[in-house]
């Protein structure tokens, strides 16, 4: 997918920002958010749109599920579904299939807004946890890996969501391993040590010229 190509202004660069469950892919897309300015869309809030009360997706959890998986305020249940999905794969398939259509049709969407404006974003972040697994990487001109240690993962997992042990371990093996993620990346972006190394990193990633934007993309 290229809508960018025929125009007159330099090609687009979209950026598609992936990684480990709790390997800092926030920490990375608000830094380029806030200290380089760039517009990020970001699926994880699509993904909260998609089961938000009164929509579709939500009717067909509940009536899957049962009431119980809503809490008091008609909210879903995140926590409860997450237990649900994330040890059967055919039920988070289930899920994923009704979700992910929605999350790219509103990521398609924030980038025509974005590329139409005038003059238009030169650079674009998507911040898709998913990116390969879902299969959206057409979306990007540039694939970005945020990985850290599997040890570092399983803590900063399990504290920042007040999973236990083993929920936190079904969480990270529902998702494709962070160095497959990491053999399909342009970029790899080391979360070992300090925050300021990671924005180095980040730094020297963007003043890259990126090679796909000098090749047509089919």
């Amino acid at each position: 997918m290229n809508t960018h190509s025929n125009q007159a202004h330099p090609p687009q660069r979209i950026i598609g920002l992936a990684g480990g469950i709790g390997m800092g892919k926030t920490t990375v897309s608000n830094y380029l958010a806030t200290v380089h300015q760039l517009p990020v869309l970001d699926a994880d809030i699509y993904s909260r749109e998609a089961v938000a009360p009164g929509s579709p997706v939500l009717g067909e959890v509940v009536e899957r599920y049962g009431s119980g998986l809503l809490l008091p305020d008609k909210t879903l249940d995140r926590h409860r579904l997450g237990d649900i999905i994330f040890s059967s794969p055919p039920e988070r398939l289930w899920l994923e299939q009704r979700i992910h259509p929605y999350v790219r049709d509103r990521l398609v969407a924030g980038m025509h807004t974005l590329s139409t404006e005038i003059p238009p974003h030169p650079t674009i972040v998507l911040v898709i946890p998913l990116l390969f697994e879902a299969r959206m990487t057409d979306l990007v001109t540039e694939t970005w890996v945020v990985r850290c240690p599997p040890e570092q993962q399983l803590e900063r997992l399990m504290q920042r969501d007040h999973l236990s042990l083993q929920q936190a371990r079904a969480r990270i093996d529902s998702q494709m391993s962070i160095q497959k993620k990491a053999t399909y990346a342009d970029l790899v972006l080391d979360n070992t040590s300090t925050l300021e190394h990671l924005f180095q990193q980040v730094d020297a990633g963007l003043a890259q010229i990126p090679v796909r934007l000098t090749v047509p993309r089919g």
